[in-house]
């Protein structure tokens, strides 16, 4: 049991920097934010395609930490990448779109 400790903290880190790695090449879209729910913690966007998630551009609801739906403004145009996290599709970054 005690030699599986070290085996399963190795694990646990490897998994965790192949999942920041897998956020950081995910494809920036552009897009506008439509509503904002920040009490559910959900932003409507009107985006263009998003390759990762083999989806065409289209207006839907995504998840969002409460630090990325604080700093965005209804008809705010953007840059954002997603991804499914646990099974919901949520926005992993957002950066202002020039």
């Amino acid at each position: 049991m005690l030699r599986t400790l070290p085996l399963l903290a190795a694990l646990t880190l490897a998994l965790a920097t192949l999942n920041a790695h897998a956020q950081t090449d995910a494809p920036k879209v552009d897009g506008e934010i439509r509503k904002i729910d920040a009490g559910a913690g959900k932003l409507t966007i009107r985006h263009g395609d998003i390759p990762n998630l083999q989806m065409p551009g289209m207006t839907m609801v995504f998840k969002a930490s409460p630090d990325i739906v604080g700093r965005l403004r209804e008809g705010e145009k953007i840059r954002f990448t997603a991804d499914r996290v646990e099974g919901a599709l949520t926005v992993t970054s957002v950066e202002d779109r020039p």
